[in-house]
């Protein structure tokens, strides 16, 4: 399963060409899409009036992930590790991050800035 970051669903929602973007790209290999329930809250804090419905929409056929114990844990490792090496990043990546490490998930982003600082994340 792979776990789309914001940044994914930001670009192809924004793009005037849905085939140019990534998860376009991934959707012609992959139809086993998941977004942690931090992207959820991203996605939505920021959406209103027909973006609402657009990610309703969208959200029916991508499974949300909770953030569980085991989630928890693992951004708490992530947190530590980051804050040791004067490295940190926002801390909605690290929960995003830690979903994806948490349940084995590949995690696709555009935000590589971020995301190749955190060690055992798998990132397409």
């Amino acid at each position: 399963m792979i776990l789309l970051d914001t940044s994914v669903l930001i670009e192809m929602f924004r793009a005037k060409s849905k085939s140019g973007t990534f998860f376009y790209q991934l959707a012609k290999e992959n139809n086993d899409f998941s977004i942690s329930m931090i992207t959820h809250f991203e996605i939505f804090r920021g959406s209103h009036g027909f973006q609402d419905v657009f990610w309703t929409n969208l959200f029916q056929h991508i499974k949300v992930i909770p953030f569980d114990i085991v989630s928890s844990n693992e951004a708490i490792k992530i947190y530590k590790q980051l804050k040791t090496q004067n490295k940190m990043i926002d801390l909605a990546d690290m929960l995003i991050a830690a979903t994806a490490i948490a349940h084995n998930f590949d995690l696709a982003t555009i935000n590589m800035k971020h995301f190749k600082k955190i060690p055992n994340l798998h990132i397409l």
